[in-house]
């Protein structure tokens, strides 16, 4: 279970490793180029029901712990879908990674 540690105060969010590998990647391109934006996720089991969300500006300390050494490979398509939600007006939507692509979901 990877962390990100979010504002002054260091606001610990718990993702799992992989999840959060792909989120950095898309996090980072977003700050990079000085875009502020959501972030939201619904809380996993062990957790008071419901969702949270970020805030997230270039200006904010942040900062990712991965509890593996070693990166993840990541998947071209999760970063795509995680990108194009970090597009929309309601920000990037922490989604279940789909391993295998829907027999009708066009292919890219």
């Amino acid at each position: 279970m990877g962390t990100i540690f979010y504002g002054g105060g260091g606001t610990a969010v718990h993702i799992e490793d992989r999840a959060l590998a792909h989120l950095k990647v898309v996090i980072s391109t977003k700050l990079r180029r000085g875009e502020s934006f959501t972030l939201s996720w619904q809380h996993p089991e062990g957790q008071p029901r419901g969702r949270s969300t970020l805030w997230l500006h270039p200006a904010i300390p942040l900062r990712f712990v991965f509890d593996q050494a070693e990166p993840t490979t990541l998947s071209r398509e999760w970063v795509e879908r995680l990108a194009d939600s970090a597009n929309s007006s309601g920000g990037i939507l922490l989604v279940p990674e789909d391993i295998a692509p829907a027999e009708d979901a066009p292919q890219r």
